[in-house]
């Protein structure tokens, strides 16, 4: 059978989860072709021959456009059964299931080749499933996807370079209580063997590849394992960097890792802060505190890595103090080169499901369960931070579409931030501002921007 696996968006990155279902689904003996939508626009044509759909949806953003792509597929060819498939396979069950035949969760593998071989049979259609258990992976069959050329770039002051993308794992040991891989994994992670990546980056490598992202949940989940991958990678690729992403909790536990981190070429560090209001990290069950993370940052950068923080700055407890340190925290570490505006912007997502359901402070914000966003309204403690998030991502997303200086934009929100706060916050110009960093911001967690929207009508 002729299988079109779709992907909408994965940050930026070519889509490991197409190149991976591809790889098992040829395994299977059946005829795959893919459609990238970050790249490419939606085409009723490259549904022609085609037996099933499968969309891959590894984050909220891409569940929000595999489902308005489901929902054109239905229009173009309303006979084709579709599946989505992926870490957000099963949000928003109930809304999802008018518009799509299957849901498959987690280790997708093995039940996605299963829907397709009974295809027009009752297992077809119906369902949500969810799969953590360990496997065998292949290497992903990147050949079916466009060229690394067509996405995020390593931007350094030498230049650009292609950048790949591999996951070492998948799930997380721990279970912070507003992100999605502890509502599948439940404290539980998987290893995608060494062999296997290894693989996947030799051809990464051959393809152009002269930069790769980890993309696992958590690098330092299994440490021994991961930097016997990483070291393994720099020996057989001694020219290529890395990126990793590490809670800040592991930073501080593995400290002694973080030289050999550096020895293997690995350039930056992605880290959860999220916020530096201490009672919302107690709330989120991050496991660190707003001095841990200051502790973090310095022990990263005096290893010789960059640090890119991730963040949320806008939950139901913000107040304007709260973002205020955040943006301070940016300037006065010299993480503004490094940090993209839209993650001044970021809000709290709590789709169905989420842990962050079982918390009590929260149940005098929520308003209602949204089957559009797929998530559960809320309303601030302080009504003015919605009018702030708001503006915020406006000028960020404006900022993106112009093209202009992200320094310069970051430096713009910074004083609308403190105008509310009623503080100062210096914006020193770094002397370093052209660090390591990737061409494509980082907000798995948010709305689907009007642009990416927009792309899907073509």
């Amino acid at each position: 059978m002729r299988v079109l696996l779709i992907s909408t968006y994965e940050l930026g990155h070519q889509p490991l989860h197409v190149a991976a279902a591809a790889a098992e689904l040829q395994a299977a003996g059946h005829d795959v072709v893919a459609l990238d939508l970050a790249v490419d626009s939606w085409d009723p044509a490259r549904l022609t021959g085609v037996g099933a759909v499968a969309i891959s949806v590894p984050m909220h953003t891409a569940l929000r456009l595999g489902i308005e792509t489901a929902r054109r597929v239905r229009r173009d060819a309303p006979q084709i059964p579709i599946a989505l498939y992926g870490l957000y396979a099963g949000v928003g069950a109930e809304a999802t299931r008018t518009v799509v035949d299957r849901q498959i969760c987690g280790e997708y593998e093995d039940a996605l080749i299963q829907w397709v071989a009974a295809i027009g049979g009752p297992s077809a259609t119906g369902g949500v499933s969810v799969d953590i258990g360990p496997r065998k992976f292949r290497t992903p069959a990147r050949h079916v996807l466009p060229g690394l050329d067509r996405y995020a770039h390593l931007a350094t002051s030498a230049g650009h370079q292609l950048v790949g993308y591999v996951e070492a794992s998948h799930g997380c040991r721990h279970r912070c209580a507003h992100c999605p891989v502890p509502a599948v994994y439940d404290g539980r992670y998987r290893i995608t063997g060494e062999d296997t990546v290894l693989a996947d980056m030799s051809q990464l490598v051959e393809a152009g590849a002269g930069h790769i992202t980890f993309g696992d949940p958590d690098f330092l989940n299994a440490p021994a394992y991961s930097i016997r991958v990483l070291e393994a990678a720099h020996d057989r690729f001694p020219d290529v960097s890395f990126d990793v992403t590490v809670k800040v909790e592991h930073l501080l536990a593995h400290r002694d890792l973080l030289g050999r981190l550096a020895d293997a070429r690995v350039v930056f560090v992605v880290s959860a802060v999220e916020t530096l209001d201490d009672s919302v990290l107690r709330r989120l069950q991050k496991g660190h505190t707003a001095a841990d993370a200051d502790r973090a940052v310095d022990l990263v950068q005096a290893a010789g890595i960059d640090v890119h923080p991730t963040w949320l700055p806008f939950t139901p407890w913000t107040t304007p103090q709260s973002v205020a340190d955040i943006a301070r925290f940016i300037w006065e570490h010299d993480l503004a080169p490094v940090t993209d505006p839209v993650q001044l912007t970021i809000r709290l997502l709590i789709p169905d499901g989420s842990l962050m359901l079982q918390i009590p402070d929260l149940d005098p914000y929520l308003t209602r369960y949204d089957g559009d966003s797929l998530g559960y309204s809320w309303s601030a403690a302080d009504p003015s931070m919605a009018r702030l998030q708001g503006r915020l991502a406006a000028m960020a997303e404006q900022g993106a579409a112009h093209g202009d200086d992200p320094i310069a934009t970051l430096a713009e929100m910074t004083a609308v931030i403190a105008d509310a706060a009623g503080v100062e916050i210096p914006t020193p110009m770094s002397e370093s501002v052209d660090r390591p960093r990737l061409t494509e911001p980082w907000f798995c967690c948010s709305e689907p921007t009007g642009i990416q929207l927009a792309a899907l009508d073509g």
